[in-house]
């Protein structure tokens, strides 16, 4: 049997989290939420996931382990998920309507809680309970694909049921249908897709467009004025794919390789800094003139500010997800299945959409969402057009040794 890993932070990717962290997040997007991996940001609560290094391993590793299902008997279901994620009445910001049409139709009460502010933090809020083979409390979460990953990795999710995920299962983007992570969705379903673009600002350019990752580490009118992403994958795989290397298979000279190219533009002061969200009040003012960015902040900045553009490179781009699982224990795992399928019918997949301003991984709602905002379903960072689509490119799963020397290294070219 495979041993258990712990999965405990090395000192330089907590003094890289702790940097992002401290960088300041004046300005935020509604849709900017603290979307921190292991080189993004260090929330207070991340302490919880230092203390869950100390915790006993569970031996060996466990398999998936389910629980007696009450979906019957009780007609609920317990959704922990990340703040402004989910759609509210404008007039009643406590009202949430798709999942009130969801109860309506279904008799099954949603406890809708918005308690995950950071993958590590969550991670290390839930660790004791499902090491120990435990119920979190919770039917369904919402997890970026890295720690969705580690999860199932780990034997600590639900295998789903494809009889109670029609929708889902006939409704999902291609793009997103079959990641190395989990081959067929065996475990998860994305609730959202997550683009990296780059995004300048018109006024600070002159009004020229910046459209490669080559332009931001080398043109000298940008210098001092560029920004990049403290989160590992998307920085590193954007230059990757800039160098001509699929983020999806790549060596660790290829890795190197992006590292170097990346240090050589922080030496030259052409790199201002690395950011988490932060970067949209920077961008907004003009003070950071180009930088790489993800496509739900650049929506909400264009909708307030015209001077805001966006451009998807020739090599290609990153897209991440951030995805639903049911985690070992759940109580309720069917009524959780049917909250995942509804959310890939075309109106509630709209409703929401038109909301959080992220990438709809569902098919067949772009008729759905037009009704509700026209410019939303004509947006390709919304619902991506078959060039974007074919543009798209993920970053491979890495091995626990992987992840701890790449972190390593992208936290000493971010200085920590």
């Amino acid at each position: 049997m495979e041993q258990y890993e712990p999965d405990c932070l090395s000192p330089a990717q907590l003094a890289a989290m702790h940097r992002s962290f401290t960088s300041g997040r004046a300005a935020l997007t509604r849709r900017s939420v603290l979307r921190a991996g292991t080189g993004g940001a260090f929330a207070a609560g991340g302490l919880a996931a230092l203390s869950a290094c100390g915790i006993p391993a569970a031996g060996k590793k466990q398999g998936e382990v389910s629980s007696e299902d009450h979906s019957a008997q009780e007609k609920r279901v317990t959704f922990s998920n990340w703040t402004e994620y989910m759609d509210v009445d404008e007039k009643d910001e406590n009202r949430r309507p798709t999942l009130k049409a969801f109860t309506k139709r279904t008799g099954i009460e949603v406890k809708y809680t918005e308690d995950i502010n950071d993958n590590v933090e969550f991670f290390g809020k839930v660790k004791p309970q499902l090491a120990a083979g435990q119920d979190t409390g919770r039917d369904l979460i919402c997890v970026t694909d890295w720690l969705a990953a580690r999860f199932i990795r780990f034997g600590w999710v639900q295998k789903l049921d494809p009889a109670n995920l029609p929708h889902a299962y006939a409704h999902l983007s291609t793009q997103f249908r079959d990641p190395d992570w989990d081959p067929g969705r065996a475990y998860s379903y994305p609730w959202t897709g997550i683009s990296t673009v780059i995004a300048y600002n018109k006024k600070a350019t002159g009004g020229k467009k910046i459209t490669s990752v080559s332009e931001l580490l080398d043109d000298p009118k940008l210098k001092g004025r560029v920004g990049f992403l403290s989160e590992m994958r998307d920085t590193v795989g954007m230059t990757l794919l800039d160098l001509g290397k699929d983020p999806g298979d790549f060596t660790d000279d290829d890795f190197d390789a992006a590292i170097d190219r990346l240090q050589k533009a922080v030496d030259k002061k052409q790199i201002r800094r690395f950011t988490g969200n932060d970067y949209t009040s920077d961008l907004a003012k003009g003070d950071m003139a180009a930088c790489l960015g993800w496509a739900g902040d650049i929506v909400q900045l264009k909708a307030d500010n015209p001077d805001i553009g966006f451009h998807i490179p020739d090599q290609g781009y990153i897209t991440s997800t951030d995805n639903l699982l049911v985690p070992n224990k759940a109580r309720h795992k069917r009524n959780a299945e049917r909250l995942i399928d509804y959310y890939y019918e075309p109106e509630p997949a709209a409703r929401l959409a038109a909301y959080i301003n992220y990438v709809c991984p569902v098919d067949g709602v772009r008729e759905a969402l037009a009704k509700i905002d026209e410019d939303a379903a004509a947006n390709p960072l919304i619902i991506p057009d078959k060039e974007m689509k074919a543009k798209s490119r993920a970053f491979r799963s890495l091995t626990s040794k992987e992840e701890t020397a790449y972190e390593e290294k992208f936290a000493k070219l971010l200085g920590a």
